[in-house]
């Protein structure tokens, strides 16, 4: 019976527009983006001491990858500019996520963020 839920499910969320899962030059287009975002902020915050976040980002092998090194970037950036502003910057990050990521791995927003 559980084939019929997932059935079922997809049918509403096409029904309602859902894309479903974005074309392969929609994700690799969205993955360099982020990648290069990422690396953007290393590089402006002159972190040489962190090029282990560097050469993980740069050599991800996909957008589930980047997505897991988001505590690894914000780990960098709030050693050097503080918590907030490396929150702040990552968040700009996180947001370009949207729509690549299956649902499972989308964030929720956090009661602390109020």
């Amino acid at each position: 019976m559980s084939w019929f839920k997932g059935g079922l499910r997809n049918s509403i969320y096409g029904l309602l527009g859902s894309s479903g899962t974005p074309s392969d030059s929609v994700m690799e287009a969205g993955t360099e983006d982020i990648r290069e975002a990422m690396l953007d902020l290393l590089g402006q915050a002159g972190l040489k001491q962190f090029a282990h976040v560097t050469r993980r980002v740069r050599y991800a092998n996909d957008i589930q990858a980047l997505w897991y090194l988001r505590g690894d970037l914000l780990a960098a950036l709030a050693s050097v500019e503080g918590e907030m502003a490396a929150r702040e910057k990552v968040s700009g990050v996180t947001e370009m996520f949207r729509g690549l990521l299956p649902a499972s791995l989308n964030s929720r927003p956090s009661p602390l963020m109020s």
